[in-house]
């Protein structure tokens, strides 16, 4: 026979190798597109990166736009739209990882604590982490309202002596915060979408927008705004600061709503620290006998953070027939 077609038999071992190799394929999973990671989705070095190896980013954008002005036009950014920004691809994400700004979001927010303060606080307590400082840390946000909607039954006038009709009055109280340490509150049968217009220093007093002094303590808000007249009132407010998710803060439960009398010579004007004034005061503590003081036990439902971008498709903008209670959650 000629050598040259002679049959090769494999040994033993080699059968046995190659049967255990079928098997292992049969019950293992192919997942062939895995090996397309690498060719066409390359990773994308973090702004800043250190690497020379060079990148080829398919992005129209990142080939378009050098990481520089990418970097100012995160900065120019609110934290929250950072946030939604970093969800848009990969290179985006390790950018806005940058503490740079995450550092000057918080000095902003907490600026009422110092500069000082506020570093002891991040080493002590978020270990260096500006950005887990910004989540972690209760704060008042400052980019919409806080919104507590209330409701009430109000009999109306019989008529005929055979129908009584019963009515569901509803208000809201409005609380806009400033980094600076001031607030506006407005209390109003308004809608969101109507009220967000006069929230602001501009408003006149025709559309009943008061001024006033807050301060925050870890979670605890404590506010005051005067009601100037013949006889001035001083509102005072006590608040707990909450948030449905990591970060969000937009809950604040409402723990005490008091007014009181305060004399002539303590409120000189609507621009005056009222907060300051009234520190201290017992709830049942009034400067003015023609003014009591009184401590409201209704209209104590939680405030809710509605963003400046969002008053007009808000719930809240539902009338009283469409939602007649309203959960904070």
């Amino acid at each position: 026979m000629n050598p040259d077609f002679a049959l090769t038999v494999p040994s033993e071992v080699e059968l046995e190798s190659a049967l255990r190799l079928k098997t292992v394929q049969y019950f293992v999973t192919q997942r062939t597109w895995l090996d397309l990671y690498g060719k066409h989705v390359r990773p994308v070095a973090p702004f800043g990166s250190a690497s020379r190896r060079s990148y080829v980013d398919p992005a129209l954008i990142h080939r378009s736009l050098p990481d520089e002005l990418l970097f100012e036009v995160f900065v120019r950014m609110a934290p929250y739209d950072l946030g939604r920004a970093s969800c848009v691809c990969r290179k985006w994400r390790y950018t806005i990882r940058n503490p740079v700004f995450w550092r000057t979001a918080c000095l902003k927010a907490w600026q009422l604590s110092g500069l000082v303060e506020n570093y002891k606080v991040l080493q002590s307590k978020y270990e260096g982490s500006w950005r887990k400082m910004w989540l972690l840390r209760p704060r008042v946000r400052t980019n919409g309202l806080y919104v507590s909607r209330n409701t009430y039954i109000r009999a109306g006038v019989a008529e005929w002596k055979i129908t009584n009709p019963v009515h569901i009055v509803c208000y809201f109280r409005y609380l806009r915060f400033f980094p600076s340490g001031r607030f506006l509150y407005k209390n109003s049968s308004q809608k969101i979408k109507d009220a967000a217009k006069f929230m602001n220093f501009r408003a006149s007093k025709a559309d009943c927008v008061f001024g006033g002094h807050y301060t925050l303590s870890d979670n605890k808000v404590e506010a005051a705004v005067l009601y100037p007249g013949m006889r001035p009132t001083v509102l005072r407010i006590r608040l707990r600061l909450r948030g449905t998710t990591a970060g969000a803060n937009n809950r604040m439960d409402l723990l005490s709503l008091v007014t009181s009398g305060v004399d002539d010579n303590e409120a000189s004007g609507p621009e005056e620290d009222i907060l300051g004034v009234v520190e201290g005061w017992q709830d049942d503590e009034t400067h003015n006998p023609d003014v009591p003081a009184v401590s409201h036990k209704r209209g104590l439902t939680p405030f809710v953070f509605v963003p400046f971008e969002e008053v007009e498709t808000s719930d809240l903008n539902l009338p009283v027939e469409k939602m007649d209670y309203y959960v904070p959650g």
